[in-house]
């Protein structure tokens, strides 16, 4: 059964250095899927503060494979002073 590596970059960056044997690619996306939703889930918080995150799904050679992209974007009315910590027009 072929290894599937799930790294993870979030400005503290994950190498998956054991992997996980699936059956298929197919299996490794859905996989990455789970590993995104925990990783919400659990790390809300540290997300909430950075821009964005991705996880890339490598092979055994370390071929990337697929990868999902996460951003975090911040509107220019909230950075520039318009809207106050409440989410009010200042």
């Amino acid at each position: 059964m072929p290894r599937f590596y799930f790294n993870v970059y979030d400005g503290k960056s994950s190498l998956d250095v054991q992997g996980f044997e699936l059956p298929n690619w197919e299996a490794a996306r859905i996989e990455a899927i789970r590993l995104a939703g925990e990783i919400l889930r659990d790390e809300a918080d540290y997300i909430a503060r950075h821009e964005d995150w991705r996880i890339e799904v490598t092979d055994s050679t370390g071929l990337i494979l697929f990868w999902m992209a996460f951003a975090m974007l911040t509107p220019a009315a909230m950075r520039d002073g318009t809207f106050d910590q409440e989410g009010d027009i200042a």
